[in-house]
């Protein structure tokens, strides 16, 4: 049992990665037998795998047929986009208030701007995700930390996503994360509200995003 669990617990991990990272896109079908190949286990495994991921919506089920993996609806993407908006132009604003906090918000996102040269794949994701997460860290608000920080998985992937739909995304988010940057060293909270509608609803194809 412990075998059989430990080996469902790393098919979970290793299809919800394809999933975030969208080797496996939103729409494609998938079946047991050629995951099951690909871990390399027998079919159990990936079928107690398939009902986890299920549960928490990344795909749906069709006996016999398969798993759909789950596209980002455009409603999902529209919530997330005017959540982000919503906690970090908050803490942005908090964090002008405060100069030490501001300086070490500006040294921080620095670095992360210039790890972001070069960076591709994953590793770009990543970057992408750590330099939002920084600004609402910067705000010191715990719980908006907390729900923020419940999205990364989403955020990740609808990151993947844009990256995968149009390559020249890449090069957007670098120079946008650069613009708001400058626009926190600045102390100006409005400008980085305004860049930050206009860099999430861009890159991630959703207009009129609320702020």
């Amino acid at each position: 049992m412990s075998k059989t669990y430990s080996a469902a617990d790393r098919v979970y991990s290793e299809v919800k990665e394809l999933i975030l990272s969208c080797e496996l896109p939103g729409g494609e079908l998938i079946s047991e037998g050629e995951i099951a190949e690909r871990c390399e286990v027998s079919r159990t495994p990936v079928r107690e795998a398939f009902l986890r991921l299920s549960a928490e919506g990344w795909m749906r089920l069709y006996p016999k047929r398969g798993a759909l993996i789950v596209p980002v609806g455009e409603r999902e993407s529209r919530e997330v986009l005017e959540a982000r908006l919503l906690v970090e132009c908050h803490a942005v604003r908090g964090v002008v208030e405060r100069p030490e906090a501001l300086a070490a918000l500006v040294d921080a996102l620095r670095a992360n701007l210039a790890a972001h040269q070069g960076a591709a794949g994953d590793e770009f994701t990543r970057i992408d995700t750590e330099f939002h997460q920084l600004i609402v860290d910067a705000g010191r608000n715990s719980l908006l930390e907390g729900f923020y920080t419940s999205l990364a998985e989403r955020r990740r992937r609808m990151t993947a996503a844009s990256v995968h739909r149009d390559p020249d995304v890449s090069a957007r988010i670098r120079a946008d994360h650069a613009g708001l940057l400058e626009a926190i060293a600045d102390g100006d909270a409005d400008r980085f509200d305004a860049l930050l509608h206009a860099h999430l609803s861009g890159v991630h194809d959703v207009p009129d995003v609320v702020r």
